[in-house]
Formats: C-alpha cells, structure tokens, sequence
C-alpha cells in the first residue's frame, strides 16, 4: 500500500493506532502501521517513561504523540505563573452543588471513598499550560507524528515540531476546523466523524470525509467508527489517505483494558454509546450507563466547562474503578465496539484490516471489470 502518508512516516500500511497503552502503540508500529501515544493522563515524568520504554521496544519503527491543546477552555485568560496555581484557581471556579451532587450519584450507587493518599490527577493536559510540558517530553524523543486531539494546535508548537523533523496531525470534524489547522501549518488532517470515541463532533464519517478532502490539500486520514478493512477501503475511496483508529485497540490483547472493562465492551452493540458532556465538559462519545443518564437527568446541575468538568469528577472516576460498580463505569468508547467480539493481538489486527482491505478493492475491481 503507498499513499502520501505511508511515504511521509515510512510505514507499510496507512493505519494509526491511537491509545494510551505503550503496548498497544509499540506493537502496531513493529505490524507496520503507527501507534500513536495519548499523553493526556500522564505527567511530564511519567511520559518521559513511557516514551523511552517505546522507543526501546518499537525497533526502530516510527510513532507518535498526542497531545490535547484546546483552543478554548475555562481559565485560559487566568494570569497564573504555574500548573499548580491554575490548578488552584480552577478548582475554586468548581460550585458546590455540583460537587454535592457527584457525591449524592456515589453515595446511591455504594461506591466507597477512596484512601487520603490516593487522589487522582485532576488537570491532566487538558490546558495549554499543562499540555506544553508534554509536547516538550515528546520532542525529546524521536517520534514522527505530534497530534492535537482537539482543534488546530498553536502555531509556535506546529514550529517547534517542524524544527525537529516532526510532522503534525489535528482532529476536525467540519470542514472549517480543517482549513483553520492547515493555515496553522499541521501537516495531516484527521476528518473525524461523529462515530469516534472520545471527543466528537455531529457530522457522520461517511459524509465528513469528503469534504474535508475537497477543503484542504494535505493528506487526510479517515476516522470515526473505522476498525475493519472495508470500512478502511470505504475512506480510502473518499478520498482518505490512510485511517485513523482508537476503539479498536481496547480489546486486543496488549491493551491494558481491564477484565471487567474488557467484557463491556465485547459485550456492547453500537447502541450502547452516547455523545455526553459528562466526561470532559465537551461532547465526547461514552460507554452509556447510569452515569451518563445522570448527567441527562432532571437532577442534573448540568455539567461545566473543559477542564472544570473533569476536575470535578476526577476522584469520582478513580473511586468507581476501583470499587465493584460497573454501572456507573464509563470510559470513552466509539460505536465500532458493536463489532468488536474477539481478542486478538494487535498485530493480528493490523493484519486482518490490511487483507479485509485487499479483498475488499478486489471485490470493486472484478464490479468493475479490472480483476
């Protein structure tokens, strides 16, 4: 397979892996796609291990980094000096009858406290602030590909990367968001539609693809429901250059996906997940459960703005993990779980997509009268 990003990054086959498991990451890169690490929930320390355990164990594949550098989010006009100041800052911005009713949804559902001494980390990357330091980790190590998860990333950052080798990506889901990240310099677009995982926008992956491919002239990567290799053939003949996937690293064996986490998922149907702002303060597509129907409720507060939100329910989220109440486990999920019922290494994966996709143009080639 050769397109402009196989050419780019010097892989075999245009798939990008995005996760948060270094596993995950190193094992596509070595099946000739590119894994691509999510920083957000690690701290400059923490990523600096991650990435050199990667780059011990990727032999000498290439990978990338994503980072997430909102354009817009509450205390970005804060006149703050450190991380932890903002920190401090944010957390006063927080109402308590939001803080009341999170406690109010664990107290029903049984869910223990935790330990004084085991509090999670409620910024993450979800700032420039804090994300900076992690894109500075990154540009240490000798990755291919810095991406933005949400929006065009500042131009100095697009500089930076540039200056090292780097090449950028960013996220959209219109085709306006695409064009504002080529006029900042990223290299590559991933047109997300409203299928993906995580943060996503309203506009669906067949009718986004398209558009986003006749507004811009940098290559594009199809994302937002793909994981097998007809879908990957599908976004290639829209004009797709390679495709962008997430969810479907989940389940496959690498993943550091818990047991429990793990059989929600095979066991889910692509019904099973909602577009909610209960996770981040932005839209982003959950696993739907009681908590997500919480948030929707009557009782609701009505959730707060990136990153108030996660800041809030940050210590909820790590009680509810370590305690035995599924129910209220959420964890951002894109609709392509429906067809996930099987793990499998990822390498296995890689593989099937790429023969999926084979037989897949085979198939259009003989409708055609070419094969």
């Amino acid at each position: 397979m050769r397109t402009r990003v196989t050419d780019m990054f010097g892989i075999e086959f245009p798939i990008f892996a995005f996760s948060h498991c270094r596993d995950v990451v190193a094992a596509v890169s070595r099946a000739g796609g590119m894994g691509v690490l999510g920083a957000l929930y690690f701290t400059p320390e923490e990523l600096e291990i991650e990435l050199k355990w990667i780059d011990d164990h990727v032999d000498g594949r290439p990978y990338g980094v994503d980072v997430v550098m909102p354009a817009s989010y509450a205390g970005a006009d804060l006149d703050v000096d450190t991380p932890a100041e903002l920190v401090a800052r944010l957390q006063g911005m927080i109402p308590q009858g939001h803080r009341a009713f999170v406690e109010d949804l664990l107290a029903r559902h049984g869910v223990p406290p935790l330990d004084g001494a085991d509090s999670g980390k409620v910024l993450l990357g979800w700032t420039d602030a804090t994300a900076r330091p992690q894109v500075e980790v990154a540009l240490r190590h000798p990755i291919a590909l810095l991406a933005n998860a949400l929006g065009p990333p500042p131009a100095d950052v697009v500089e930076q990367a540039h200056a090292k080798g780097v090449q950028v990506a960013a996220l959209a889901s219109t085709p306006r968001h695409a064009i504002k990240q080529v006029e900042v310099g990223v290299d590559v677009v991933v047109a997300q539609g409203t299928e993906a995982g995580g943060h996503t926008g309203e506009i669906s992956t067949m009718v986004l693809i398209p558009q986003v491919v006749d507004a811009v002239d940098v290559p594009v990567l199809a994302a937002g429901g793909i994981g097998s290799g007809r879908q990957m053939a599908a976004g290639m003949a829209l004009g797709a250059e390679g495709v962008w996937t997430g969810s479907i690293w989940l389940a496959v064996e690498e993943a550091d996906t818990s047991e429990t986490v793990r059989r929600r998922i095979i066991a889910a149907t692509s019904r099973d997940t909602v577009r909610s702002r209960s996770w981040t303060g932005k839209p982003a597509r959950l696993l739907k459960n009681e908590w997500t129907d919480a948030w929707e409720s009557a009782e609701s507060p009505g959730t707060l703005p990136m990153p108030l939100q996660f800041m809030l329910i940050s210590d909820a989220l790590r009680r509810i993990s370590r305690s035995d109440v599924t129910e209220l486990a959420t964890f951002p999920a894109g609709q392509i779980i429906g067809a996930m019922n099987q793990v499998k290494p990822a390498r296995q994966v890689v593989f099937e997509m790429v023969e999926e996709y084979i037989e897949a143009m085979e198939r259009l080639g003989r409708m055609t009268g070419d094969g």
